[in-house]
């Protein structure tokens, strides 16, 4: 297994928001006003993902007064990391599509100007998902793995 790069979430996020943007041209006039913060618990899930990794880099590096890590727990973070970071790209593609539907209709729907408010707020809270996510996927890297660099006290170890 490899760790996540940003660039991977690139083509989840592009075909989603191609699917939205067609699905809003269909059939955007009969859809309610979305609720402005529909996002946030995007914001949420981050908040915990990222406190939950800087716990858990703390367990691996082994500092002292904290408990090591199981190999499954570390592996399960990896594998929320994972999923977290794909439901954040979906989203993002999401939202981007309806910010780029709604912002220019905003004088045809009334519905618009506040669609474009809860997609500004719902693609910033996706972009923090991503974040958090890879945050978390990064703090389960194992200190001196090949894809981890050394910090200072590390490499005098290695010498």
């Amino acid at each position: 297994m490899r760790f996540t790069r940003a660039r991977d979430l690139v083509i989840p996020a592009v075909l989603t928001g191609l699917l939205v943007h067609m699905l809003l041209r269909i059939g955007y006039e009969q859809l309610p006003p979305l609720p402005p913060l529909a996002g946030s618990t995007l914001a949420l899930i981050a908040v915990v993902e990222a406190v939950f990794g800087y716990s858990l880099r703390a367990r691996i590096a082994r500092r002292q007064g904290t408990r090591p890590v199981a190999a499954l727990t570390a592996a399960r973070a990896v594998a929320l990391a994972k999923a977290s970071s794909l439901l954040g790209a979906i989203m993002l593609g999401g939202w981007l599509a309806v910010l780029a539907y709604a912002l220019p209709q905003r004088d045809q729907f009334p519905a618009a100007g506040s669609d474009t408010t809860s997609a500004i707020i719902g693609a910033a809270c996706a972009g923090a998902l991503i974040a958090a996510a890879l945050w978390l996927e990064y703090c389960c890297r194992t200190p001196g793995s090949p894809d981890e660099p050394l910090d200072d006290e590390q490499r005098r170890h290695a010498a």
